[in-house]
């Protein structure tokens, strides 16, 4: 699970998950998180369709 934050200039972004626990990344602006995200589910190791790919993706650009 995934919650994002916008807190003035900084975005928080929390990745929470049963097996690891909580993981928290602050990214100064949107490029930055844009840039996060499209490393961390990229398209060529996303193990889900086109569909679900573009749905996450197009979360994080509306952010």
């Amino acid at each position: 699970m995934l919650n994002v934050e916008v807190q003035g200039t900084k975005i928080v972004l929390t990745e929470i998950s049963d097996q690891w626990g909580e993981e928290c990344h602050t990214f100064i602006g949107r490029p930055a998180m844009l840039h996060w995200a499209n490393e961390r589910f990229a398209k060529d190791k996303f193990q889900g369709t086109d569909e679900e790919w573009q749905a996450i993706m197009d979360a994080f650009k509306a952010v």
